[in-house]
């Protein structure tokens, strides 16, 4: 079997190579551009380069090496038979619950206003909350958004999610809506204190949250974003978040990255800006599931996480 990575990181297409070399020692494993000795049955990777799929003309399948298929989607060289397989968590749904958890209940426990008081020294307790004043509405409940709904539930907050196709977990209020019509959307969002953004970039999720839908949201209410930064409008976030109907938010991934260094995010005092680190790729779970999927292909078993062209994920 033979087998190529196309990592646009160098360092971590090394790993990937010496990862799968180690779970399948009968193959053969390169990175790109490397040739091999014949055309590969499979490739792996991340941004890999149009030439990848002119070259490897024979592959039996491609995998994604990260959350989010729409820059491989995006490439013109891309044959439209090739089936591409997504990571399905790989570790990354811990994560990324972890961080929507920093996040909200840094705000929960008024974190930023004791950090002012000590600054000023101050000693004045403020008004407790609890978590039914803190409705959590997920957009996209793949699977890392069900990670997300579950962290939040067993904490005893209110968790609703908007979804395609039903979901069942159990304490979770879904707004199921195959359609994506704007009456389930403003119902799900007018419900939402802490808005998390989970869903993968589609034609139907870019530029969904604009300065419209987002005041949708409750008044005082706050924004995550871990999903891709095209799904939310900047500038109006910014125009909300100025005008005082947005609280604050936290963003993760931004339209374009890295987030120049003139942009006013980076200096807006209700934004807390991290460099796309909410769920990073941990390579040794990742090249578990590739392997166990790359048998499933060679043993005619079916594969999961095959990737619906038509829907984008």
């Amino acid at each position: 079997m033979r087998i190529v990575i196309a990592h646009n990181v160098a360092r971590k297409a090394l790993a990937w190579r010496d990862a799968i070399t180690t779970r399948l020692p009968q193959s053969t494993v390169v990175t790109w551009p490397e040739a091999l000795d014949d055309l590969a049955d499979y490739a792996i990777g991340w941004h890999p380069p149009e030439e990848l799929f002119q070259r490897e003309c024979r592959l039996k399948a491609f995998f994604v090496a990260g959350a989010g298929v729409d820059q491989v989607l995006a490439m013109r060289s891309l044959d439209p038979r090739l089936p591409i397989i997504r990571l399905e968590d790989a570790g990354m749904g811990r994560q990324i619950a972890h961080y929507c958890l920093h996040q909200v209940l840094g705000w929960y426990a008024r974190r930023d206003a004791y950090e002012s008081q000590q600054q000023n020294r101050i000693w004045k307790p403020l008004p407790a909350a609890t978590p039914a004043e803190w409705p959590i509405g997920i957009f996209g409940l793949g699977q890392l958004g069900q990670h997300v709904a579950q962290a939040f539930l067993s904490l005893g907050f209110p968790v609703h999610g908007y979804t395609r196709s039903p979901r069942p977990i159990e304490g979770l209020r879904s707004y199921v809506d195959p359609q994506g019509t704007e009456e389930a959307l403003a119902a799900f969002l007018g419900a939402t204190r802490v808005l998390i953004l989970m869903a993968p970039l589609t034609m139907d999720t870019r530029d969904r949250f604009n300065a419209t839908r987002l005041r949708l949201l409750q008044a005082g209410s706050y924004v995550i974003n871990v999903a891709r930064g095209e799904l939310l409008v900047e500038n109006d976030l910014i125009e909300l978040l100025d005008s005082g109907h947005l609280c604050a938010a936290s963003l993760d991934v931004f339209r374009e990255e890295p987030l120049p260094a003139d942009h006013p995010l980076w200096r807006h005092p209700g934004v807390r800006v991290t460099p796309h680190i909410a769920a990073v790729t941990l390579i040794p779970e990742a090249a578990d599931q590739i392997v166990a999927k790359i048998q499933d292909f060679e043993s005619g078993r079916p594969v999961s996480g095959v990737v619906g062209r038509r829907r984008g994920y």
